[in-house]
């Protein structure tokens, strides 16, 4: 499907579903004339009427006149937004859930979605199919498949440590299979994504799966030694930032800050540089020479840091998650 092409629903338009539509236009991926979007008032509606897309107080114009339907409502209205819209639901919607603590389990349930415990029936009735197994079952799970699957297959992994060629020798010749790793903070639409695409993968399934990866955040085709690389730096190293987040807050709570306004800001500073990395375009050492002074607080702080050789530390640690990515393809 070309992106032109792709007609984008949103019942509910509060911040997280205006958030995500500003996105989509400013990424230009979905023109504002494909945009439909739905609320019970109008106080919601006016900056999408600004930015051209067209609204509605009825949830399913929204349903008829999309393809790809983000759900953006409270969470207490959910189940009353599903059984209105239930009737109208086609194989051809794709629905996302932006509501926060409803389950796929309870989506399931309120939509009559189909789940099955037989691999192979996800198979015959889908065309583009993530793998997310564990490394090491993979395999026994690709055996099972290839029997059914078909040039139309788009076959996309998320299996740590598993290569595109041990992916290409244990599917049918030709299948058309990339390799994806993604972050934890996808899911708040601020992730970091990479891709590689296999030999039998042309210009248009690899612009489709970008399309779609690129409301989750930053999404790059990289050469396929990359994806290890970013596995250790991006799928791991939000935890490395979440302890230095964490250590940063219990030094400040160690000297009388509070420990959950001490939390915060740790957070805040985090996200305020990483901002500033993104949107100067500055190398990180030039922004750090900017905030020391002669003499200064900040020099004092990073001498310390130097002292315990964070530095060196954080790239042992890059390393080491890199290497146990490419020896899980090997186990």
């Amino acid at each position: 499907m070309e992106e032109q092409e792709l007609r984008v629903g949103f019942v509910g338009a509060g911040r997280l579903a205006g958030g995500l539509g500003r996105g989509l236009l400013r990424a230009g991926k979905v023109p504002a004339s494909n945009i439909v979007v739905s609320a019970p008032s109008d106080r919601n509606l006016a900056v999408w009427q600004e930015w051209g897309c067209h609204t509605t107080h009825c949830n399913l114009e929204v349903l008829q006149e999309s393809t790809v339907v983000f759900l953006a409502t409270k969470p207490h209205v959910l189940p009353t937004v599903l059984q209105e819209l239930r009737p109208a639901v086609t194989p051809q919607h794709l629905l996302i859930s932006l509501v926060a603590g409803i389950t796929l389990q309870k989506l399931q349930r309120e939509w009559g979605c189909h789940t099955t415990h037989c691999n192979l029936e996800v198979l015959q009735e889908s065309t583009v199919v993530f793998l997310a197994t564990k490394p090491h079952v993979l395999p026994t799970v690709l055996q099972e498949l290839r029997p059914a699957v078909t040039p139309q297959h788009l076959l996309i992994s998320l299996v740590a440590g598993i290569t595109l060629q041990k992916l290409q020798r244990l599917l049918p010749a030709g299948t058309k299979v990339l390799r994806l790793m993604p972050n934890l903070p996808c899911v708040l639409q601020v992730g970091a994504a990479v891709f590689s695409r296999g030999t039998g993968v042309g210009d248009g399934d690899a612009a489709l799966l970008q399309s779609l990866l690129s409301p989750c955040g930053l999404c790059e085709e990289v050469p396929e030694p990359y994806i290890n690389i970013h596995t250790g730096l991006s799928g791991s190293g939000v935890a490395y930032v979440y302890l230095f987040a964490e250590a940063m807050a219990e030094g400040a709570v160690k000297m009388g800050m509070p420990v959950g306004l001490a939390s915060r800001i740790a957070a805040q500073t985090l996200l305020g540089a990483a901002k500033m990395l993104l949107e100067t375009g500055e190398h990180p050492a030039k922004l750090r020479g900017d905030v020391c002074t002669p003499g200064g607080t900040t020099i004092h702080g990073l001498y310390q840091l130097e002292k315990g050789a964070l530095r060196a530390t954080i790239m042992n640690a890059v390393q080491a998650a890199t290497e146990r990515a490419c020896e899980m393809g090997e186990d």
